[in-house]
């Protein structure tokens, strides 16, 4: 059986969607936090496992009687690498044969301006001294957060950010969670590491000229600086801390961290991924 954790989130539900498509349901498995969200998932079959990454006794019920298990990773909370820690245990403790975890695929850990993307990387080390047989899917920016990133008035205001010409290769959530399910159903146990990007780099110019060409308007990418993106989040009233860590991230967009290409996701999906031009008239609905 194949153990997808964090089943109903966005991540989750694209896995479980390319895996429901092409093994029985009854080979699948679902960690939730919430049975009533993953009923849709019950009613094809899959075997609903509730329980968080904060609680080993529910993980270790979780895990019993799972071949593999996907970590898909946590969110941005300071306990999050215990929690991957929790679960890289429990899977020892249930002896499967192999632990798939969902990292980023980001340049040099090092320099990392947001502080809590490292947590990634010390998962990752955890798992390879755990000694079990590992899958480590290293993940692009996903495509999927533009329209977070230019807001809902794109069309009208223009981008607006301080990455500077800091470039992407983007993909789409969807395509990472099709690509991981294929490497799952290959049943290769063999411990290695995927880097799922998309097939080039894109700034934010290309990003206005996507939006300009799907939808007939012109937009533009305006580089703005830290204080006066900051002084619009503000207005807008979002909390100093979010503010602190969007800038952050940003900063590693600007500074080259998300611009990594690699043929894995490509290989994995059997074609190419999507494209931003075709991705833009998806997420914006041109």
């Amino acid at each position: 059986m194949i153990l997808v954790t964090g089943a109903t989130g966005h991540l989750g539900t694209a896995v479980l969607q390319t895996l429901l498509q092409n093994t029985p349901a009854t080979q699948l498995a679902a960690l939730v936090r919430d049975a009533q969200k993953a009923a849709a998932l019950q009613a094809q079959g899959v075997s609903i496992r509730v329980g968080t990454y904060g609680d080993p006794a529910a993980l270790d019920r979780a895990l019993q009687g799972i071949e593999q298990v996907l970590l898909i990773s946590g969110g941005g909370e300071d306990e999050a690498l215990q929690e991957h820690k929790n679960v890289v245990d429990a899977a020892q403790r249930a002896g499967v044969q192999c632990l798939a975890y969902t990292g980023r695929a980001l340049k040099d850990p090092s320099t990392l301006v947001n502080k809590l993307m490292v947590r990634h990387f010390d998962t990752e080390a955890y798992i390879q001294a755990s000694g079990l047989p590992h899958i480590l899917f290293r993940n692009i920016l996903y495509m999927d957060v533009l329209p977070l990133f230019t807001g809902p008035n794109v069309l009208e205001t223009g981008i607006n950010l301080p990455v500077g010409e800091g470039r992407v290769s983007f993909a789409l959530r969807r395509d990472m969670g099709e690509a991981i399910a294929n490497v799952l159903l290959a049943r290769d146990f063999t411990s290695r590491t995927y880097r799922f990007t998309g097939a080039e780099t894109y700034s934010f110019h290309d990003v206005a000229a996507a939006l300009t060409e799907a939808s007939g308007k012109q937009v533009r990418y305006t580089p703005i600086d830290d204080v006066a993106f900051a002084a619009g989040m503000r207005q807008r009233g979002v909390p100093e801390l979010a503010i602190e860590r969007t800038i952050g991230f940003l900063a590693d967009i600007k500074n080259g961290q998300e611009s990594e290409v690699c043929p894995d996701l490509a290989t994995a999906l059997g074609r190419p991924p999507t494209s931003l031009r075709e991705g833009v008239k998806q997420l914006y609905k041109l």
